[in-house]
């Protein structure tokens, strides 16, 4: 026998420090359904709620990100001193082309004090959701009270997410629907079927804004568009944009920027991704964690236009994945552990591991 064919030394058992629980996309849809999307979705809200209350805790940069004609692959990360989490995320618009989803996201939460990650998991399925309850927080704390009706423009793999969260959150019982892909408006309809929300396809933009309190933009087209325009948009309407997400892509006329009172998650990124990436550097913003702390005034009259500029921040990602951790904590066996981390008897013979667990002779 030589010695490519001799078995290994069998390496000593892995410390529980070892292992990481990761968590599978098959593991994340079982989770939500045994806590139920609806209240998934509000816990999520007032998870992200509450990290924003503790905003200026948080390190914060814009997110790191390598462009190219069809796409973006970004980099998301963030520390509250306590724990660190960043999620690698992309947005390939043309992807459905080819069968395959438009936005894809991987995410690793972990310890400061060690630099142990605690958890490893999807965030195609998590980032939806994320988004979702970042949006009913908005709409929370700035749509006119008791606003019913909401009109969603964009009607792909996000739809669904935005109203539901909506409607735990922020109670909406109607929904106007409109896509330029009839077929993603029927999808739609079929999904939010049985959801207790009135749902009402409609054959254009103008039409779905019709009677809407809170107006809801969300395509994946990466270029400047105008999906919204501003005779489209009647005083005391909240605006909740958030497909603008990169330099070059914007869904609001400029109109409508220079009319609304603007609220953002982090000014030097929103600038750079969102809708006020048309308008001069000294436009006017509010920080939306400014408003949930009153720090800073939300909506003013029932007449004001307030417009929620989403972009996505790297600390809705931390509170999703803090979320997770801790739903885990009551989901036996949610998770696969992964033998992820080295783990040698001394910490300072890695060496002495590698070469232990070579084949014999």
């Amino acid at each position: 026998m030589t010695m490519t064919d001799k078995p290994a030394t069998p390496r000593p058992a892995p410390s529980a420090q070892a292992f990481v629980p990761f968590v599978s996309v098959d593991a994340m849809m079982r989770l939500v359904h045994r806590i139920g999307l609806p209240t998934a979705l509000a816990q999520l809200t007032d998870r992200i709620e509450g990290d924003f209350r503790r905003w200026p805790e948080f390190d914060k940069t814009p997110r790191v990100a390598a462009h190219s004609e069809i796409g973006v692959i970004e980099l998301m990360p963030t520390s509250d001193g306590t724990h660190y989490a960043f999620k690698y995320v992309n947005g390939h618009p043309s992807n459905t082309r080819a069968g395959l989803q438009t936005v894809t996201a991987f995410g690793v939460l972990a310890r400061v004090a060690t630099g142990y990650p605690l958890l490893f998991a999807e965030m195609t399925l998590l980032t939806a959701l994320r988004t979702a309850a970042t949006s009913a927080l908005a709409a929370r704390h700035l749509a006119p009270k008791g606003a019913k009706v909401m009109a969603m423009i964009g009607n792909g793999a996000q739809a669904e997410f935005q109203a539901l969260a909506l409607q735990a959150v922020v109670g909406i019982d109607t929904v106007r629907l409109y896509d330029t892909d009839a077929g993603a408006t029927a999808k739609c309809v079929r999904n939010l079927a049985g959801s207790g929300l009135s749902v009402i396809p409609c054959t254009s933009a103008e039409e779905a804004v019709q009677g809407a309190q809170i107006i809801t933009t969300c395509t994946a087209d990466k270029r400047l568009a105008t999906v919204l325009h501003d005779n489209m948009v009647g005083a005391g309407v909240h605006i909740n944009a958030i497909g603008g997400d990169c330099p070059g892509k914007t869904e609001l006329a400029p109109a409508i920027l220079a009319r609304a009172s603007t609220f953002v998650e982090y000014p030097p990124q929103t600038r750079i991704e969102g809708e006020i990436q048309q308008m001069p550097a000294e436009h006017p913003v509010t920080e939306l964690w400014q408003v949930i702390t009153g720090q800073a005034a939300g909506r003013a009259s029932d007449r004001q236009i307030t417009l929620f500029d989403g972009v996505g921040f790297a600390i809705e990602d931390f509170s999703a994945l803090m979320w997770l951790h801790e739903a885990l904590g009551t989901e036996t066996g949610a998770a696969q552990m992964l033998d992820l981390i080295a783990d040698p008897d001394d910490p300072r013979d890695l060496y002495g591991m590698l070469m232990r667990s070579r084949p014999e002779g």
